[in-house]
């Protein structure tokens, strides 16, 4: 079920960062499923580079195209350091999945139950096995290089990080569709 739809306009990467920025600045993020659709070279990747980097993650960001998951540890927000472990941090792309069972054969029904942070690219390659994620962003690129990208809270803390998100870029950049 869909609670709030925005539409968001990314001029340039300069607008994915801020929205990527605003997103690690919420903590329901920490314990979120963001799903992230999108053409092949929409800036899927590239938005959770950006998170992953305000999130605290530090080396190299690798794409899981081959690997499927790439696991993170999200560093702990400061003042938190008494908490007993950082939460785990999974990067999946099904674009390489030819059947949803694949999913299912992977083991990743254990690893979406657990908690922390799941970003999910090319979702629908899971034929609707995947949980209901909190946060669908679908990104689509335009001629000029910028993309329109419509968020789609699906939860109540997915509600939270769309309006975090939205509140990221000027106002003349937020529309709601209609």
């Amino acid at each position: 079920m869909i609670l709030e739809t925005r539409l968001l306009h990314w001029p340039d990467e300069a607008a994915c960062i801020a929205c990527a920025q605003a997103l690690a600045a919420c903590p329901a993020v920490r314990r979120a499923c963001i799903e992230l659709e999108g053409t092949l070279g929409a800036g899927k990747t590239t938005f959770v580079r950006h998170l992953l980097r305000a999130l605290g993650v530090t080396g190299r960001i690798k794409s899981p195209s081959y690997a499927i998951v790439e696991p993170y540890e999200l560093p702990l927000p400061p003042g938190q350091e008494a908490d007993p472990a950082p939460l785990p941090l999974l990067h999946f792309d099904f674009y390489r999945f030819s059947d949803p069972q694949e999913w299912e054969d992977a083991g990743f029904r254990e690893l979406f139950a657990a908690p922390g942070l799941k970003l999910v690219e090319w979702p629908r390659q899971a034929g609707g096995l995947l949980p209901e994620p909190d946060l669908h962003l679908l990104i689509d690129p335009a001629a000029d290089e910028s993309r329109q990208v419509t968020l789609a809270a699906r939860s109540e803390p997915g509600r939270v990080l769309l309006q975090a998100a939205a509140a990221a870029l000027p106002a003349d950049d937020t529309r709601t569709p209609t």
